[in-house]
């Protein structure tokens, strides 16, 4: 079955569960969970397909309602949300889709939540030498209307290695390089919904593209796959 929003009665239990995250319910709602997830799963196999019409997708998934609570103070068992991601094929093509869905903060994003340090590295010398390509993409009519800006955690100065006053500090200090729409409880219970996450996604495509490109060269630009 092709699901192209997100029925009430998936918000509706989000909802409950906020209100009762603790594994008593839970259990005695666990049927209730199973269908809402088969729901959820199912239009998270449509956004799949749609998405593999523009895009080289290699899979999808959703992600385990359940918290991993050891390290963490807050102790409640259960996520407030349904969430999941596109998973790009490739090693060519970086970044990663994802969509969340919590009554009143849903929202779809991409990017790249935590690089790990040879990647951060080198996008930061990449913007050191020329941040012109990813200030273009960012600064642009249509990047500003669907995102409004570069988001994602940032450094309260430069980061080791890098001038406090380079020109595109407030470039280098980013640790993450994201970007996200949000949605109403409206918009998401929309037949349309789907095709405006495709719309989204498909604005992060020169964002991606960019980062791609950085990530599979050396700062010569020579390739690292090939």
């Amino acid at each position: 079955m092709k699901l192209l929003y997100i029925p009430a009665s998936i918000l509706e239990f989000i909802k409950d569960l906020q209100n009762n995250n603790n594994r008593e319910w839970f259990n005695e709602h666990k049927p209730r969970y199973q269908q809402e997830i088969e729901l959820f799963k199912s239009f998270a196999r449509t956004l799949n397909d749609e998405m593999s019409k523009i895009d080289n997708i290699e899979r999808y998934k959703t992600h385990r309602i359940y918290r991993d609570t050891r390290f963490s103070k807050d102790k409640t068992p259960y996520k407030n949300h349904l969430s999941g991601s596109l998973v790009r094929a490739t090693a060519k093509l970086r970044g990663g889709y994802y969509f969340h869905i919590e009554p009143g903060n849903s929202f779809v994003a991409g990017g790249f939540w935590a690089p790990n340090s040879p990647d951060l590295k080198r996008i930061r010398e990449e913007i050191a030498m020329d941040d012109k390509p990813l200030r273009r993409i960012i600064k642009s009519a249509s990047f500003k209307k669907m995102f409004g800006q570069l988001e994602g955690t940032t450094l309260k100065t430069a980061p080791r290695g890098f001038e406090k006053d380079h020109p595109a500090v407030d470039l280098l200090r980013h640790k993450q390089f994201v970007v996200y729409r949000k949605f109403t409880n409206k918009e998401i219970g929309d037949p349309k919904f789907i095709n405006e996450i495709v719309i989204t996604y498909k604005a992060m495509q020169p964002f991606f593209n960019y980062m791609s490109e950085v990530l599979t060269t050396d700062s010569n630009g020579v390739s690292l796959i090939d």
